[in-house]
């Protein structure tokens, strides 16, 4: 019997373990997609607690306690941190087999050097000793980040922001880490969400732009992009919840766009050919550019209208969903391609049923020089389990070139995550070394080494070409 997650943790082959220990453990992190605020690294905010760096925002952990009957005052309400914390480590006994068991452990092993179980028995001495270290002056934002070898992070930023805080932290010499906008235009593209209409006035507002028609709209997130490209933005990023293409022409879709500024009903036919030239109009900029464009497909969200009323969005009541996406997305990325201004792109799915259809899609489209121009991205939210990752790895590596993958990022908004490349990279180097020593693989630890090493840093290093 292996002891609980000691330092071979999820490595089940001699293989493995020499991949992880040789290989993987000590590569930098290019965290090349997070939720992380750059007020908090810029400020380089202290903690009050565990509570406060832990659960805050953290809708995974949300999601577990009211499915474990915890009530809402002690999730997002007004309990106090000490009894959130205490419901959370109630919680915990029950994710046998969930991530979150995995992580929140590695994670005290890590930033707290704590190996206990945490579980209602040792929550008070956990909580203790904790918030002993949090106090601190070495445990802050940019602590963490360094502590944790992290070299770029891209936050998710929408063009209205005026990323005044990435702008101080690119001047700040003694940081040492590049943090970076990337632009998040999803309230532009869903013109027919609530909101839309007050986020279009601080469009205006912040852009210098007065939007009467479609060709106006364009021109202010123009500015946008360009504004977004001075301060060091290289990567995007797209929610697309349902993938729609739609064709038509640019005097269909200024006709489209006046309805919508007059509050005028509109098809579903008009919709998704506004959505459908808007985005290409987006993707032309990142092609121009230089960018990569993530595309982040399938997730159903705030299906709790009760909850979404008392407590907004990316709260935990989202969910997979299950539409096709194959034939509009090779329109569209068939449409930029065949205009010569498809750029790099990284297709994510949350519906584990799309693994090959993504799988075979970026083979499509591949060329220009360019090494895995059109990436397959790693599990993603529902999807970044062990399960999940070995399928998205495994389905690559039927269809692609896993040998040329970007890896892993954190999609987190909290800087205790890291240790979820630590668990991305022991689980890569299984999956090898078991192909390994089942004889499917050379035992070349040369040149399976430096397959890791591409695979955990490499690889995202040399495809945005930020460092260099």
């Amino acid at each position: 019997m292996k002891k609980f997650m000691d330092e071979n943790f999820l490595l089940s082959t001699k293989t493995a373990e020499e991949l992880y220990h040789n290989y993987a453990k000590h590569m930098p992190i290019y965290d090349y997609h997070c939720h992380l605020s750059p007020k908090e690294i810029h400020t380089d905010k202290k903690y009050r607690n565990i509570t406060d760096v832990w659960l805050g925002g953290d809708h995974y952990k949300w999601r577990a306690m009211r499915s474990n009957g915890i009530e809402e005052k002690y999730i997002t309400g007004d309990a106090s941190d000490y009894e959130k914390f205490m419901a959370w480590a109630k919680t915990l006994s029950m994710c046998i087999g969930n991530p979150l068991y995995h992580w929140t452990h590695l994670e005290l092993q890590r930033y707290f050097g704590i190996y206990d179980i945490l579980n209602e028995s040792t929550a008070d001495d956990i909580w203790n000793k904790c918030n002993e270290l949090i106090v601190r002056d070495d445990f802050t934002a940019k602590e963490l980040i360094k502590k944790s070898n992290v070299k770029v992070i891209c936050t998710t930023d929408d063009p209205i922001d005026d990323l005044n805080y990435h702008i101080a932290i690119k001047d700040d010499e003694t940081f040492g880490v590049k943090v970076l906008p990337t632009f998040r235009p999803d309230k532009g593209l869903n013109v027919e969400k609530k909101g839309f209409y007050q986020w279009l006035e601080s469009l205006q507002a912040v852009s210098g732009v007065n939007v009467i028609d479609y060709t106006t709209y364009l021109q202010a997130l123009q500015q946008r992009i360009d504004f977004f490209h001075e301060v060091g933005c290289r990567v995007s990023d797209h929610a697309l919840d349902t993938v729609v293409y739609q064709a038509g022409s640019l005097e269909e879709v200024e006709t489209i766009f006046l309805k919508v500024l007059a509050k005028e009903s509109t098809t579903q036919e008009e919709l998704h050919k506004l959505k459908t030239y808007t985005l290409k109009f987006f993707a032309q900029n990142y092609s121009k550019y230089g960018w990569a464009m993530q595309l982040h497909i399938g997730a159903l969200r705030n299906n709790n209208t009760r909850m979404f009323q008392y407590l907004g969005p990316d709260t935990g009541y989202d969910s997979i969903n299950d539409e096709n996406i194959a034939t509009p997305l090779s329109r569209v990325l068939d449409d930029l391609d065949e205009e010569g201004q498809l750029p790099k792109t990284i297709l994510y799915c949350l519906n584990p049923k799309d693994n090959y259809v993504l799988g075979t899609m970026i083979g499509n489209f591949q060329g220009g020089g360019v090494a895995g121009k059109i990436q397959f991205g790693s599990g993603w939210w529902f999807n970044d389990q062990k399960e999940g990752m070995i399928a998205q790895m495994t389905s690559l590596g039927n269809l692609g070139l896993l040998g040329g993958f970007v890896g892993m990022l954190t999609d987190s908004r909290s800087f205790l995550s890291y240790p979820r490349h630590e668990y991305f990279r022991r689980i890569l180097c299984d999956l090898i070394g078991r192909w390994v020593e089942d004889g499917e693989l050379p035992y070349d630890l040369e040149y399976l080494g430096v397959i890791v090493e591409n695979i955990c840093y490499n690889n995202a290093k040399n495809y945005f070409d930020i460092l260099k």
